[in-house]
């Protein structure tokens, strides 16, 4: 990823983020009140989340809160350059924007923590407590918004976690109603550059799994999402190994389930192969992301949505 193709985007303190000795949570702090940005860390359990302190006239009651969702966590060994470090500073800087701009833009911002720990159970995610602490303070209305690893590509994609819940009624409704209208803002801010594929849980899981509203963005190559569409039409069991988080529940043995990891992996992109590997370093970045993703967040602050 080069600096000069990406002027906007601060490659030094970014590969000071990704440091393995990066005390990443005091680093979006400083970062973000280098910036101007007030921020307040949320501690819930063992987890941390920070969360940035827009002014009281930042909102307007008359319409909907879009809370926005990045995880700061990262596999232990991994830069987590795309997961999930890209997307945080996109994210931080939108954030200093929007704070400086003293606009109205009913935008609510999280950086989460315990992210990673959602493959132990949706339960131990550190975002299922920050939506059960949603759901008990008896918000339940607002847009959420997850951004996970949109470094890498230039197509946008909106997961279709949520589509296949067996929950039913307003729940039901008020999801369906969020993701029709994200696919309409991805129409406009990715223009012919946007899908909706099946993706692994990120954040949204602990959301949708307290009943709050929540979908996902990740961003992919173009090549990567047609090797994968293709492989997805080729057989029908990998979006049921991807939604689920595990390849066969089946399998007698260990070496069985090797083999079919190793299987499915293959069809999958090239981008979540990287995922908790040293491979996921600012090499493997695209310097076409990070305006993209601008453009999305920017559009989610313009939204106007009546409660």
């Amino acid at each position: 990823m080069s600096s000069d193709l990406e002027p906007t985007f601060d490659t030094e303190s970014f590969q000071k983020y990704i440091s393995q000795d990066c005390d990443r949570l005091s680093f979006l702090q400083d970062y973000l009140s280098r910036r101007g940005v007030s921020t307040s860390v949320i501690p819930l359990g063992e987890k941390k989340h920070l969360y940035v302190n827009f002014p009281q006239s930042s909102y307007n009651p008359m319409f909907k809160i879009k809370t926005i969702i990045s995880h700061y966590d990262r596999v232990q060994g991994s830069p987590g350059a795309n997961d999930n470090s890209f997307a945080n500073f996109a994210i931080a800087d939108f954030a200093a924007e929007l704070f400086n701009s003293r606009k109205v833009h009913n935008v609510r911002i999280f950086f989460t923590d315990g992210e990673e720990l959602g493959a132990e159970g949706v339960s131990s995610q550190g975002a299922f407590a920050l939506a059960d602490l949603f759901r008990k303070l008896g918000i339940t209305n607002d847009d959420v918004y997850v951004f996970d690893a949109c470094g890498r590509g230039e197509v946008a994609v909106l997961a279709r976690a949520g589509l296949d819940s067996k929950i039913t009624g307003n729940f039901r409704k008020k999801f369906l109603d969020l993701y029709e209208r994200t696919q309409n803002l991805l129409k406009i801010a990715a223009t012919n550059s946007w899908m909706t594929l099946p993706v692994p849980y990120s954040d949204n899981a602990g959301f949708l799994a307290c009943g709050i509203p929540a979908v996902a963005i990740t961003f992919l190559p173009k090549e990567e999402v047609s090797f994968y569409y293709n492989n997805l039409m080729a057989d029908k069991n990998l979006e049921k190994a991807v939604m689920n988080c595990r390849i066969d529940s089946n399998v007698k043995n260990q070496t069985d389930l090797s083999i079919q990891k190793f299987k499915y992996s293959e069809k999958m992109p090239m981008t979540w192969r990287l995922f908790h590997t040293e491979y996921d370093n600012f090499l493997s970045l695209t310097p076409n992301s990070f305006k993209k993703l601008k453009k999305i967040l920017n559009s989610i602050a313009e939204l106007r949505n009546l409660c």
